[in-house]
């Protein structure tokens, strides 16, 4: 078993990433990347939900730059051209399948959950479905591990080093006499 690549989660992480998402955070185990200033960049999620429900994304992109420049990549048709790119290359091929099983790892060091046991995100091995998936798994476990996550990150608008969080994170005071993520 591996040890997934996160920190743990405090009070005042939950209140942030509720600000990002614009909802409540569901069952966060984990901040597996921050904002150089320290807010969530990445939540890991428990396999299985409070309320039951298998969850197969261990790593949500939830920084509202980097959800929003990977949004602008899939919607100018990047996840097709990364798909060809995947049919074409051995490395790649390769390279998504150890990312497949790095993730499933991760996830199943924590809580093995039957419905989802050979399940990633993403589309992880076989396609590119979902690029936000990617590329919080890319952040999450660091560079070289997924390569269509990294790929994104690379082509995205948004850096994970630069602060480019919306003001009014600045303002949620720490609970608890926390300190601010």
């Amino acid at each position: 078993m591996t040890t997934p690549p996160f920190a743990p989660v405090s009070e005042h992480d939950v209140l942030i990433v509720t600000k990002q998402l614009g909802r409540p955070a569901r069952d966060v185990i984990g901040i597996a990347a921050r904002c150089v200033c320290g807010n969530p960049t990445v939540v890991s999620t428990k396999p299985r939900l409070g309320d039951g429900t298998p969850f197969p994304t261990l790593y949500y992109l939830c920084h509202p730059g980097a959800t929003a420049a990977i949004s602008t990549l899939e919607a100018t048709g990047v996840m097709a051209e990364y798909t060809e790119l995947l049919s074409t290359s051995p490395e790649l091929r390769e390279q998504y399948q150890a990312a497949h099983e790095a993730y499933l790892a991760d996830r199943e060091s924590i809580e093995h959950v039957d419905e989802i046991a050979h399940v990633t995100a993403g589309g992880m091995p076989e396609r590119i479905k979902c690029l936000h998936a990617l590329a919080g798994h890319a952040l999450a476990a660091g560079p070289g591990v997924n390569p269509f996550g990294d790929l994104a990150l690379a082509r995205a608008t948004w850096s994970p080093d630069v602060c480019t969080c919306p003001d009014y994170l600045a303002d949620t005071a720490p609970l608890d006499g926390q300190a601010p993520a």
